[in-house]
């Protein structure tokens, strides 16, 4: 359990430095070229995945033996996908709760806060989706624990 929580710890720091990225990208899309927020979200979204992927296979995750860097990329952008989908649909459903309320989510830091709401759900998609298909899980490590795979 203990190496789940130390692994889940540098996931959250690669994750952060993603979210920069994410965030900061969202908000000059938004902010100064006049973007939809859904939309500069999406874009901002792709961006840091690139971040992601290289942190994450580089310090998170022990490469699997039995995956080519090729299929390991893959099944990172497929996880990724899902992950943007996830992130849409919090988004989305943020727009439209706000909507509800009569308030427009493009103005001041309306969607800047569904934005953390929906990293915060996502990160822990990324998280164990990529654990689960990605991780190599070493069974001779004294932490491992199948039951924590799914």
């Amino acid at each position: 359990m203990r190496e789940l929580v130390k692994q889940f710890l540098k996931h959250g720091v690669v994750g952060s430095v993603a979210f920069l990225v994410d965030f900061a990208l969202m908000v000059i899309l938004h902010e100064r070229l006049g973007m939809d927020p859904l939309a500069a979200s999406v874009v901002s979204y792709v961006a840091s995945v690139v971040v992601s992927y290289w942190g994450s296979m580089k310090w998170v995750f022990s490469r699997r033996d039995d995956m080519s860097r090729r299929k390991e990329f893959v099944i990172y952008m497929v996880l990724s996908l899902i992950g943007l989908l996830l992130n849409s649909a919090c988004m989305w459903l943020g727009e439209r709760s706000l909507a509800l309320a009569g308030i427009d989510w493009s103005h001041e830091a309306h969607y800047m806060a569904v934005k953390v709401l929906a990293t915060f759900v996502v990160t822990f998609y990324n998280f164990f989706s990529r654990r689960r298909w990605l991780d190599s899980h070493d069974p001779a490590h004294p932490d491992y624990d199948d039951d924590l795979m799914w």
